[in-house]
């Protein structure tokens, strides 16, 4: 009896050891570990896009400027430069800048769409490598230029760090649930996924080896269900591809035409502030995600082409009286693309399921990719033919 009231009590002590859950961290320190990989991922983005941007906020200085073997900037630190083309109102370069947006554009392009097939094979830590002394070199070779040709040879090692760069980040995105909860609002949250958030939150965000792959990974996809997945993310893409495709003909094909000589701003200036007015509203609206959620981005596409058509009517007939008014509508294009940029891969991480969301993080990259560099193939004739034409 003894015996056996003694095996009774070590059953219940088991069976009492068995239902105690394991202590759980403080909610406290799970918000912690989830903002730590935002703010992870939030400089990784800034870092990942600034030799992009700088170059394309350099493009009017880029073909404006060719070195001499004394000069040790593409800007000249004397007056304001004498017109290209006086006679025309544009005050043209023999060039486009979306020259220049086309060598910072077409790299990533090519990047973006072999990514899908064959990228997922490479790890992490390699694809950083690259990206990272890639974006080093562009500065090098731009800065140390003496001609037109070598510096476009420098916006190419942008865009190509800038591409691999971004795929990489976005994909890696799906191996932190938690930073998807982090930009959803409390209510819309899963429970189920908790304890998945909370392992992924203590991984660190970079790290020697590749993440731990599920086996429904992308890598095990057959062509079959990523060609279905990517027919359900058109949806997404195309309004992507429009709203992309609407601003960079503005930035880089009605920029350099939106000229005002009734102001203290030299040409390059001009240019200068609408790019940086730009990448502003860019900045703001991508990091607001927080407090503004966009399920129907196709509508920011339709106000996206309202904004090219209203600033294409204003470089042929010049009805704007300020630059202040540009300044404005700038800004407002800025936050209308990194809404739609931002909005469209939340929607995405949200809607697709685990095993698809790495392929579909790098599938729908090619979007602003295909949208810039259609604006870059269209604006170099338009530029060519209003130039002549004034």
């Amino acid at each position: 009896m003894g015996g056996c009231a003694g095996s009774r009590r070590r059953l219940s002590d088991s069976e009492g050891e068995e239902t105690v859950p394991e202590p759980r961290l403080p909610l406290l320190d799970h918000q912690g570990a989830h903002w730590k990989n935002a703010v992870g991922f939030w400089l990784l983005g800034l870092c990942n896009n600034f030799s992009y941007v700088v170059m394309l906020s350099a493009a009017h200085d880029i073909l404006s400027h060719e070195r001499t073997s004394g000069n040790q900037s593409h800007v000249d630190p004397g007056p304001a430069p004498i017109p290209h083309n006086s006679s025309s109102r544009f005050d043209c370069n023999s060039v486009s800048t979306a020259a220049v947006l086309l060598a910072d554009i077409l790299p990533t392009l090519v990047i973006k769409l072999l990514a899908p097939l064959g990228l997922h094979l490479l790890p992490y830590s390699p694809r950083v490598l690259v990206s990272g002394i890639c974006a080093a070199g562009s500065f090098v070779l731009v800065a140390f230029s003496h001609s037109v040709g070598t510096s476009l040879c420098g916006v190419v090692l942008a865009s190509i760090s800038s591409g691999l760069g971004e795929v990489t980040f976005l994909s890696l995105t799906a191996f932190y649930p938690s930073y998807f909860l982090l930009l959803t609002s409390p209510e819309a949250q899963d429970p189920g996924g908790e304890e998945e958030a909370e392992s992924s939150a203590r991984q660190p965000l970079i790290r020697t080896e590749a993440p731990e792959l599920k086996p429904g990974s992308s890598s095990s996809l057959s062509l079959r269900e990523r060609w279905t997945v990517f027919k359900g993310l058109l949806w997404y893409i195309v309004p992507l591809v429009v709203v992309y495709f609407a601003e960079y003909f503005i930035n880089q094909g009605l920029f350099e035409l939106l000229f005002f000589r009734n102001t203290s701003l030299s040409h390059a200036q001009q240019y200068r502030w609408y790019q940086m007015l730009y990448q502003a509203g860019v900045f703001a609206s991508r990091s607001s995600l927080h407090c503004c959620h966009i399920r129907f981005t196709w509508a920011l596409a339709l106000l996206q082409c309202l904004n090219l058509a209203f600033l294409l009517a204003d470089v042929w007939f010049g009805f704007l009286p300020s630059i202040y008014f540009v300044f404005l509508i700038i800004l407002y294009e800025g936050l209308l693309g990194g809404a739609a940029y931002v909005n469209t891969f939340h929607n995405i991480a949200l809607e697709t399921s685990d095993e698809h969301r790495e392929f579909a993080m790098a599938a729908t990259c090619i979007s602003d990719t295909l949208g810039i560099s259609l604006s870059g193939l269209l604006a170099l004739p338009l530029h060519d033919f209003l130039c002549q034409l004034s």
